[in-house]
């Protein structure tokens, strides 16, 4: 079993997101070995500067922090870990959770919408989160006002909800709800992927969006204007496979129209609790339904692939991967079948190239040149 404070380590360190956790976990036996190895990966990527890696001393302050605040931190792998976030392919390496862990294991449904929202809608999504709480699936969204907060209220009410919140554990945003966070604490649960300190910048945001998709077995969406948050969260659901719901609008409402363009692409048409509990799934649906989720214990317990083959080989990998990619996103699936190199070549290179920063993972599996994207 790995050392969490050095777990934790690896995936504190500039320029480890989800996906090259992932591509470390698959090459290396230990995450010390994963260590001694990215300062060489960065380079070979074209870094030309160092990589940022936090003391053990940092690690064990932010350990006594999440312990000071009453928290749990879930690692990928964790019996504990959210079977149907595990499933994702840029599945947070590691979540603090404060509350009731055992409801991110039931089957859960994510409700969001407009933070500036009427009150028809949050009398709709009050009523909905808490006839699907009640039926036994906790209601999961990003503690937002508006929709969010009527959602949380409801559920929390009637048998369970969760917050997924874009900074740590100890920030609350937006500051009104500082009572219903600790509530939430107290008889839910609240996630969050970022240390504590951080504060809720824009770009954490979409990783919070993802997390509420990747909880939840279907995403419903009350009021969302055609440019909003609720909206990515919807995109998230239908990369990782999750049944989409929408509530219909008035046309004269710009809040409904993102909801009824959904429902005009395929989303189902919701009118009560009864209309998502009749067709809920009981897995997710594809691409991800037949994932294989890791191995039931912290990171690395999986024995490693096998090391990319020669210098040689590495070499020609990245220059033709390299001429294969660009601002324009494709699929890490798409990027093999163009190339004729084997799954561990691939991922060790996309792993330098993001250790560099010249690439960036997005939902979906897919990557691009992060300095043209």
């Amino acid at each position: 079993m790995s050392d969490p404070a050095t777990l934790l380590r690896l995936i504190r360190t500039e320029g480890v997101g989800p996906q090259t956790f992932r591509r470390l976990r698959e090459r290396f036996a230990s995450p010390e070995e994963a260590l001694d190895a990215l300062p060489d990966l960065a380079r070979q990527g074209g870094r030309r500067g160092g990589l940022r890696s936090p003391s053990l001393a940092e690690i064990r302050r932010e350990l006594d922090r999440h312990a000071e605040l009453g928290a749990s931190l879930l690692f990928l792998g964790d019996a504990d870990y959210p079977p149907l976030l595990a499933l994702l392919p840029d599945a947070p390496p590691v979540i603090a959770v404060k509350g009731d862990i055992a409801l991110l294991r039931r089957p859960v449904v994510a409700v969001v919408g407009a933070r500036n929202a009427s009150a028809n809608g949050r009398r709709i999504a009050a009523d909905i989160a808490g006839d699907l709480a009640a039926a036994g699936h906790p209601v999961v969204s990003g503690l937002a006002r508006g929709i969010d907060a009527a959602a949380h209220a409801a559920a929390l009410r009637e048998g369970g909800t969760i917050a997924a919140i874009p900074g740590g554990l100890d920030v609350v945003y937006p500051p009104e709800h500082r009572d219903l966070q600790a509530r939430i604490a107290e008889a839910g649960a609240v996630i969050a992927e970022a240390p504590p300190g951080t504060a809720p910048l824009a770009r954490h945001f979409p990783k919070r969006n993802r997390i509420i998709a990747g909880l939840a077995l279907g995403v419903v969406v009350i009021e969302a204007a055609l440019r909003s948050g609720s909206l990515l969260t919807a995109r998230y659901a239908l990369d990782y496979g999750r049944e989409l719901f929408a509530v219909p609008g008035s046309p004269l409402d710009a809040r409904a129209r993102g909801g009824n363009d959904l429902i005009r692409q395929g989303a189902g048409l919701v009118e009560s609790a009864a209309d998502i509990l009749a067709n809920l799934p009981l897995t997710p649906g594809a691409p991800f339904a037949g994932a294989r989720q890791p191995a039931l214990r912290p990171g690395f317990a999986e024995p490693a692939a096998a090391p990319p083959e020669t210098s040689e080989v590495l070499d020609r990998a990245r220059r033709e991967i390299r001429k294969l990619l660009s601002a324009s996103p494709v699929s890490v699936d798409e990027l093999s079948r163009h190339c004729q190199f084997s799954t561990p070549v691939i991922v060790a290179v996309l792993a330098e190239l993001e250790l560099a920063g010249r690439l960036e993972t997005l939902p979906g599996n897919r990557v691009c040149l992060l300095s043209e994207c």
